[in-house]
């Protein structure tokens, strides 16, 4: 144990709401709490906005329709529709597993952050959290260039993917699966170049359900040693350019250091590989191919759920549930990535981990209610993101980005809408106002 010597830190106070974490859902979060008036700091440890869909290179989004219409309105819907534009290969009518070009994106957050008002700090990180009683945050303590600076606001919006400021602030969470601590596997998502279009959009997918697939000669060759399963995905994102969410990486805690270091060297590794063993195995899109990117954020799927004032579960989805607090709708099945022994029995194709649920047919979803976003014993901490209030299987549906976008809008609103009390209560926040101005900026709230 080491004790820091006392000493005075700058301070700045002039904040009403602060963001932590530049995700999707510290995106919205941001650009809505700045847009309903409130003066509005965005906090982002990287050099860019957008999480995983930049920094992590997840090359698609996830379906943004229940099959029928767009559900994810609002805000997540104008990111899509702005990157989209800027991709004239994606078909305009096409809403779903659209590509990602990750650097047009970090452009689209950039413009979202800066016309609503709101002020981004970037490479700086949340390092502490300060409060001045058992249920109100007082400070929170960031680390950059300038060293450790003390900055206060009157309500803060955790979108760290991690739940870092909930939890150091004490609120109630669980990890994992919350007894033996099983995480989802981690995925390092990487980018070709120059691909074969012609032999990419005509020679066979990469898909594991693909029984064409290279991935099944791949494994079967027994070469490649370092690609443990056939998990493959890939999207066309530019001219001769094709990025990856591919592989598996298990054992990854994202709230552990060393654990995450570890897991990055060995995924830049498998990255390589892959590259190796598609050239191999798929010559006319590969045979020239090369590995231009890594990510520099690792794909992880889950750490803690903070306990909210409503915890949503499976049996809400099976019942495609309503609420009359719900800020969003979801339609993303529940895409939970097994272990490792789990992973074997896919590889032999006796065993699908996307198949064990029911999947949602045309038009069905359900809500989520602001009360998921809101944690136990802490008054003015909002929390937006993979880590809201959910069981873990139902956090296997909501961690994905359009619903990240839609509900950091949610949280964003709300926490402006709770400065409007004598006492700050994100708790207390009202929801029929709330929805009535999701609604109006184009929220899907049926």
């Amino acid at each position: 144990m080491y004790i820091l010597k006392q000493r005075e830190i700058a301070f700045d106070d002039s904040w009403d709401v602060i963001v932590v974490g530049g995700g999707p859902s510290g995106c919205t979060a941001a650009a809505a709490s700045a847009r309903e008036g409130a003066k509005t700091l965005l906090v982002e440890a990287s050099g860019c906005l957008g999480g995983m869909g930049t920094s992590g290179l997840v090359p698609a989004w996830c379906p943004f329709s229940d099959m029928k219409r767009i559900i994810y309105g609002g805000l997540a819907e104008k990111v899509f529709n702005a990157v989209k534009t800027g991709m004239p290969h994606v078909p305009t009518e096409k809403v779903d597993w659209v590509p990602i070009d990750p650097e047009l994106l970090k452009r689209v957050y950039d413009d979202m952050i800066i016309n609503a008002g709101a002020t981004v700090l970037f490479h700086t990180s949340l390092c502490a959290v300060d409060k001045e009683s058992d249920d109100i945050v007082s400070a929170i303590i960031l680390s950059n260039k300038e060293g450790l600076t003390a900055y206060k606001a009157k309500v803060y919006v955790d979108c760290t993917g991690d739940a870092d400021l909930s939890y150091w602030a004490g609120a109630p969470f669980i990890k994992g699966d919350g007894k033996s601590g099983e995480l989802q596997p981690a995925t390092h998502c990487f980018i070709l170049s120059n691909v074969d279009d012609y032999g990419f959009i005509y020679g066979p997918k990469t898909h594991q359900k693909d029984t064409s697939s290279p991935i099944h000669a791949i494994q079967a060759s027994g070469r490649y040693p370092l690609i443990p399963d056939k998990h493959a995905c890939s999207s066309l994102i530019g001219p001769g350019t094709v990025g990856f969410n591919t592989g598996h990486i298990w054992n990854v805690d994202n709230t552990d250091p060393v654990s995450v270091s570890k897991a990055l060297i060995h995924g830049r590794k498998m990255a390589a590989s892959f590259r190796d063993g598609l050239a191999e195995f798929h010559p006319k899109a590969y045979g020239n191919a090369f590995l231009v990117a890594t990510g520099s954020l690792m794909g992880v799927r889950e750490t803690r759920r903070i306990i909210g004032d409503y915890v949503l579960t499976i049996d809400d989805y099976f019942a495609r549930k309503s609420f009359s607090d719900e800020i969003c709708r979801n339609s993303y099945y529940i895409d939970i990535h097994g272990n490792k022994n789990e992973s074997v029995k896919a590889n032999e194709q006796k065993y699908e981990t996307d198949s064990i649920y029911e999947k949602y047919k045309a038009g069905e979803s359900h809500g989520i209610p602001y009360r998921c976003l809101t944690p136990k014993g802490l008054m003015n901490v909002l929390v937006a993101g993979r880590s809201i209030s959910t069981d873990r299987i139902m956090q296997g549906s909501t961690r994905v980005m359009p619903t990240c976008l839609a509900m950091g809008e949610a949280a964003g609103m709300a926490a402006a809408h709770s400065l409007k009390s004598d006492r700050v209560d994100v708790h207390a926040v009202d929801t029929s106002l709330l929805r009535k101005r999701l609604r109006e900026e184009g929220a899907y709230l049926p």
